[in-house]
């Protein structure tokens, strides 16, 4: 079989594959430095400070999530832009971009207790669909996210703070020490 059938094959099988490439380890770390940032947001004085800080953790999480999905891919012998790793990319995205356009508006309209709930609620939503393009305890997580987010959603400043620290902390960690037990790494 020259190399060519097998890129053919390769190719034609990979639309029906699972993204297996997400690291338990990297969601160990993005969970860790949420409760950082978490502790700094709360100490802010104004919504500015406080936004200015989780928007720096989300940028910063997405950097680990990446690097260690395609660390582990690499490991794996897979491409994080298969057309898996794709899939679940563009699963997760839509709910990202959402959760930035209602913050925009929540700002704006100054309900701004909302944020923790919408953001864990948008982010377990994305996580979800994502997820169908990967192992299965993904979705899993992302429905912790769901429920997480629904509750914050009526509670205080505070108890609402609580709950995102929750999600993005202790779930990242507990699901990413799962996920590295249990799909190598």
């Amino acid at each position: 079989m020259s190399g060519r059938d097998q890129q053919l094959i390769q190719e034609t099988g990979e639309p029906s594959s699972t993204f297996t490439a997400v690291s338990g380890w990297g969601l160990c770390a993005v969970g860790a430095t949420a409760f950082i940032a978490a502790s700094l947001a709360m100490r802010q004085r104004t919504i500015e400070g406080w936004l200015a800080v989780w928007l720096a953790e989300a940028l910063v999480a997405f950097t680990i999530a990446l690097f260690s999905m395609n660390r582990k891919a690499s490991r794996q012998g897979a491409d994080l832009l298969s057309t898996a790793g794709r899939r679940l990319l563009m699963g997760l995205l839509p709910a990202l971009a959402a959760g930035g356009v209602l913050t925009a508006a929540i700002v704006w309209d100054g309900s701004t207790r909302l944020i923790p709930g919408v953001w864990l609620l948008l982010y377990g939503i994305g996580v979800v669909q994502a997820g169908v393009f990967s192992v299965r305890v993904v979705p899993a997580m992302g429905i912790v996210f769901v429920v997480l987010g629904a509750l914050a959603l009526p509670m205080p400043w505070l108890w609402a703070n609580v709950m995102l620290a929750a999600g993005f902390g202790l779930a990242h960690i507990g699901f990413g020490a799962f996920i590295a037990s249990r799909h190598g790494g």
